[in-house]
This record gives structure tokens, C-alpha cells and sequence, in this order.
């Protein structure tokens, strides 16, 4: 295959994959795909077995963060581990099922999901809507926090792939 179709799987996979990190779609794996795409078309000559360790690693890394973060945030105001599930299945559902606005609807429904998986979850054990509702601000926080830290890991696999494919 040529260069320029290399180049041009490895920058369709960069680009989209920033954005899909937002959606809560697997982005960071989009990226590291097209870096271990580029390679492969390319025949691993700038792309070796380092780069794509550390693409691999960064991405791994992304998806812990992002977990704990949900978990941390949750716990922090107030919530229990309960609390923190509920983040993370209302977040993935409302990311699923999303609001009918194009783009933005997937976004919107993956942080109203953790707000409302936390709180129903921290409600039915405790009882008390205040302490849901603050658990469920902290699910949403911790929810940001992460896409943040996802979408920073995101631009440093960029820069490695393009660092990789100019060499």
C-alpha cells in the first residue's frame, strides 16, 4: 500500500478518535489501532515494537484513570461503592441510549447517566435525597475529570503516532 494511504488511516484514526473519547466510546483504542495500522502498512519500519508499547500502555492507563476517577469522585462526595457502580452502568447507559441531539447527545447522556445511576444507587441505600444528589454531582465531576484525563492521554498518542510516521 502506498505512504499516503498509511498517512491517511493514521490521521482518520487520530482525529476521530479525540472526539469519540467525549461520546464515551472507545477512542483511545481507535488511535492506538491506527498507530499499529500505520505500521503495518508501512511494514513497521518507523513504527516498532516501543512505540506500540506505549501507545498500548497510554490507552490501558486512560481507561484505569478514568474508572478510578469515577470511583474516587462518587466516594468523595459522600457516596458509597454502591454509589460509584451506579456511576459507572448510568454512565455507560446514558451514553448508550444518549439524548436525540446529533453529536452532543451521546456526551450529554453519558454525564446525566453517572449522575443518575449514582444517585438512584446511593439513594436506595441510604434513603436521603440530599446525600444522593451530592454523590451524583460528584459522579458527574468525576465523569468530566476522566473524558479530561482520557482526551489529554488522547493528544500524547497523537503525538506519537505523528512523531512515528515522521521519522
Amino acid at each position: 500500500m502506498s505512504p499516503i494511504a498509511a498517512d491517511i488511516v493514521l490521521a482518520v484514526c487520530l482525529i476521530a478518535g479525540l472526539p469519540l473519547v467525549l461520546f464515551g466510546l472507545p477512542g483511545l483504542w481507535v488511535m492506538v489501532l491506527g498507530v499499529i495500522g500505520y505500521g503495518a502498512l508501512t511494514e513497521f519500519h518507523s513504527v516498532g515494537a516501543g512505540t506500540i508499547g506505549a501507545v498500548v500502555v497510554l490507552a490501558f492507563l486512560g481507561e484505569i484513570i478514568e474508572w478510578w476517577l469515577g470511583f474516587r469522585f462518587a466516594e468523595r462526595y459522600g457516596g458509597s461503592r454502591r454509589a460509584a457502580w451506579g456511576a459507572v452502568l448510568g454512565g455507560m447507559v446514558g451514553a448508550g441510549i444518549g439524548l436525540p441531539l446529533p453529536v452532543l447527545g451521546s456526551v450529554i447522556g453519558a454525564f446525566a447517566g453517572s449522575f443518575v445511576g449514582a444517585a438512584l444507587f446511593e439513594y436506595a441505600g441510604v434513603r436521603r435525597a440530599d446525600a444522593a444528589l451530592r454523590v451524583g454531582v460528584g459522579a458527574v465531576i468525576g465523569r468530566v475529570a476522566g473524558a479530561a484525563t482520557k482526551v489529554a492521554l488522547g493528544i500524547v498518542i497523537a503525538v506519537i503516532g505523528v512523531y512515528a510516521a515522521l521519522r
